[in-house]
């Protein structure tokens, strides 16, 4: 039987350079999935958009085959005709790319960009084409599928911008799916329904997946087979059994010394002062008052509700939830970026010993100095780096804001930071389309710690690098809090992550913080039905230790579905009870 798709020798470059993809050859068959695994800018995002012809204009197909097996015949994606590319892109072979906000239309609604799909390639009414994307709105995890469907993408968070595209790459039910790090934007336990409903497709459909992933723990719960790329080329390939279980190759073996995990040994308490506090959040909830179409009322959506948080200085302080769930709004409301409605405070002290301040009640001075003693990393490096600005000149911008240095003082100072994040000074010309998605993260980070702030905002900021960057940012914040007395307030999906960072931990599910503790209580004795689906979603990189789907569904369900100890409905959530020292859980009594 031939493969569905047969990569041979390809090979792939730029102007006169050397190849960026060289001799790499794969096959995947109906059914199967192949997961292409390697750092960011190994080369496995041109393989995969080599076969849609979609490779960026200066880009070279130097040699090799790419035949696409298709009702019989035979074809060679890299020679055939555009319109028969046309009639395949979307249709029978669908990708995902890792970068919603770059994919999708600021101007067009959600469900018409997906609805778009089936009236290009199918004779399909108006009203079927919004019924079939409703229910695959609804299988990717939109709690309101009709709200998902009117509303914009900028209106979204990253989640749920990944989610849109997960359902536009899907919706035609191909017979290829290329996934470019379909799951990097979304909370664990989304990710973990969203890969049971690609293995659902694949079995009702016999669709064949290839995944281009950093994730090892994805890669065992989904691979049939296992490509290992570095610097453009092959390092290792096998069965996920043999490759996961057994690495031979140097490389591979380094991805999985990097790959992080939840501990499986408690660790001391690391108790946290609570005297000098940097960021003391009190009573903070934010309502939005969302448009709806037609005739219909403007509804009221309340983001976060009463939510108490208190950051030491020098310390880590994670919350941690899924997309939607109110934690980015925190974090907005937290840097003065939206104002909480009333009764609602946020206080800062930039250094010990100073009088804290009301962060939405400041005057000129305060203003300056919080604006330089606090910064961001945003989880979009794509939406957050101008795109006509040169990376020197968004390293200099925030000094040459704040009138700090001579223009030579500042592109020291950027330098400085580019070789911080593991870049080279030599990448600073360049614009930030010319680097990878994990790149563009660096270069994010890169950007907020120019001014040496006293408090950094990480909003999902390892959540485009690969395993092993990711180990080194992460390594690089630890040292910069622990050297200069940084503080964090670090925004995640990834539970492993968290366990390595933080000093305590807030868990929110529908606006409210379900569970808080310090990480080595919480995931040794998780308390509230979420916090174990949580725990349960988080995937590891061992073929037979597969995600419990059922234990994830039970915990990232409706609140109302809840034990009835924990359960609540609408704004009648019970409160936060100290079930003991140091670990709070909201519960009835």
């Amino acid at each position: 039987m031939m493969p569905l798709l047969e990569v041979e020798s390809l090979t792939i470059g730029f102007g006169k350079a050397a190849p960026v993809v060289q001799d790499v050859s794969f096959s995947v068959d109906c059914g199967e999935t192949l997961a292409l695994v390697g750092e960011s800018g190994s080369g496995k995002t041109l393989t995969c958009r080599s076969v849609l012809r979609i490779l960026p204009s200066t880009a070279e197909l130097r040699g090799g085959r790419i035949n696409y097996h298709c009702d019989g015949d035979a074809l060679d994606l890299a020679t055939t005709s555009k319109r028969t590319m046309r009639d395949l892109r979307g249709n029978r072979i669908s990708m995902i790319f890792q970068e919603p906000m770059r994919s999708l239309s600021p101007l067009h609604k959600l469900g018409n960009q997906v609805a778009e799909v089936l009236h290009l390639h199918e004779n399909i009414s108006a009203s079927e084409a919004k019924k079939r994307v409703l229910t695959q709105f609804e299988r990717v995890g939109f709690v309101d599928p009709e709200r998902a469907w009117s509303s914009y993408p900028f209106e979204m968070s990253g989640g749920m911008r990944q989610r849109a595209m997960i359902a536009m790459a899907m919706v035609s039910e191909p017979d290829l799916l290329i996934a470019d790090e379909p799951t990097t934007a979304l909370d664990v336990t989304t990710q973990a329904q969203v890969l049971g409903l690609i293995k659902d497709l694949q079995a009702e459909t016999g669709m064949a997946v290839i995944l281009v992933t950093h994730d090892l723990g994805v890669v065992a719960n989904m691979a049939d087979k296992v490509v290992v790329m570095n610097k453009g080329r092959v390092m290792e390939a096998g069965s996920a059994q043999a490759v996961l279980g057994s690495p031979a190759h140097g490389y591979t073996k380094k991805l999985f010394a990097a790959a992080p995990e939840i501990p499986t040994i408690a660790e001391p308490a690391r108790v946290a002062p609570q005297s000098d506090l940097i960021l003391d959040i009190r009573n903070v909830t934010k309502s939005f008052t969302v448009r709806s179409s037609g005739w219909r009322p403007p509804t009221v959506v309340t983001a976060c509700r009463n939510v108490d948080l208190a950051l030491p200085r020098g310390k880590t302080l994670a919350v941690v939830g899924e997309s939607g769930s109110g934690k980015t709004t925190c974090a907005r409301v937290a840097l003065g970026a939206i104002t909480p409605d009333a009764g609602g405070e946020v206080l800062f002290a930039p250094r010990a010993g100073d009088a804290p301040f009301d962060v939405h009640k400041m005057n000129k001075t305060q203003r300056r100095t919080f604006q330089r003693d606090a910064q961001m990393v945003f989880q979009d490096p794509y939406s957050s780096l101008s795109p006509r600005m040169r990376v020197v000149d968004a390293l200099m911008e925030p000094a040459e804001i704040h009138g700090i240095g001579d223009r030579a003082a500042r592109r020291d100072k950027a330098a400085e930071m580019i070789r911080t994040v593991g870049l080279s000074p030599d990448m600073l010309p360049r614009y930030p389309h010319a680097f990878s998605g994990g790149q563009r993260q660096r270069l994010s980070i890169a950007r907020a710690l120019t001014l040496d702030p006293q408090l950094l905002v990480c909003d999902e900021p390892t959540s485009a690098l690969d395993v092993s960057v990711q180990d080194q940012i992460l390594g690089l914040l630890e040292d910069i809090r622990d050297e200069a007395g940084l503080s964090y307030l670090f925004i995640s999906h990834d539970l492993a992550v968290v366990a390595r960072i933080a000093d305590e931990v807030a868990v929110m599910r529908a606006g409210v913080i379900v569970e808080q503790a310090p990480p080595d209580t919480l995931f040794y004795n998780p308390q509230h039905p979420y916090t174990c689906a949580l725990i349960a979603a988080q995937p590891e990189p061992d073929i037979n230790r597969p995600i419990d789907l059922d234990l994830v569904a039970k915990g990232a369900g409706a609140p109302e579905a809840w034990p009835e100890k924990f359960r609540f409905e609408g704004a009648m959530a019970p409160a936060l009870r100290e079930l003991e020292p140091g670990h709070m859980v909201r519960c009835h009594a």
